[in-house]
């Protein structure tokens, strides 16, 4: 009424704390329900129990082998573990980065197919096959693991590159980023001519 009386042509009215910042605060900024339920409902892992059961897949990738480890506890996949076969330098360490993340998401009550999703495609310039199927990189090998339990839904997780479309694709130039191809026994890259045969 006051904005009719005062001859304004519209006004807007936002729930207040709807917004990050907002245009006028009419008090001082106290605890209320909302705020509170805001920190009730931040995730929070759920403790690590004493016994898990699990399952040690190894998949060739282009830096190797890797072991991938998925335990289960009673609500389901509760850790991930990887490791190369060779031991030690940064690959090894960055793998049990991500294995500690990918856990801590699991216990967290993410879905599996969520993290699957955010794995599967990433690539490296060394590319293995095994199965039939393209390992783009060590995380794309600890998708390919976790994939397997995921119901499978249609085209709810990206597949690995086309098997056709990629015959000749053997990884990606670490000098350009194009895409390596084999020829005459060798990976080449036909853009700026590097070669892993030196």
């Amino acid at each position: 009424m006051l904005s009719y009386k005062s001859g304004l042509k519209g006004i807007t009215i936002y729930r207040d704390r709807s917004k990050e910042t907002q245009v006028l605060t009419t008090s001082k900024k106290e605890p209320t329900k909302d705020r509170e339920r805001e920190e009730d409902t931040k995730l929070t892992p759920r403790d690590r129990p004493k016994i898990t059961r699990g399952i040690t897949e190894r998949v060739t990738t282009g830096c190797g082998y890797i072991y991938v480890t998925v335990n289960f506890d009673e609500k389901g996949i509760c850790e991930v573990f990887s490791s190369l076969g060779k031991a030690g330098g940064c690959a090894s360490a960055q793998l049990e980065a991500t294995s500690r993340l990918i856990s801590l998401i699991f216990r967290s009550g993410i879905d599996v197919g969520s993290v699957v999703k955010q794995l599967r495609a990433i690539r490296c310039p060394s590319v293995s096959w095994e199965s039939g199927r393209a390992i783009l990189s060590c995380a794309d090998a600890i998708g390919s693991v976790l994939e397997k339990y995921v119901k499978k839904e249609e085209d709810s997780i990206p597949q690995s590159i086309n098997a056709s479309a990629s015959a000749n694709f053997t990884g990606q130039c670490p000098d350009c980023g194009n895409l390596l191809v084999y020829q005459e026994g060798c990976h080449i890259c036909p853009s700026c001519g590097y070669t892993k045969c030196g």
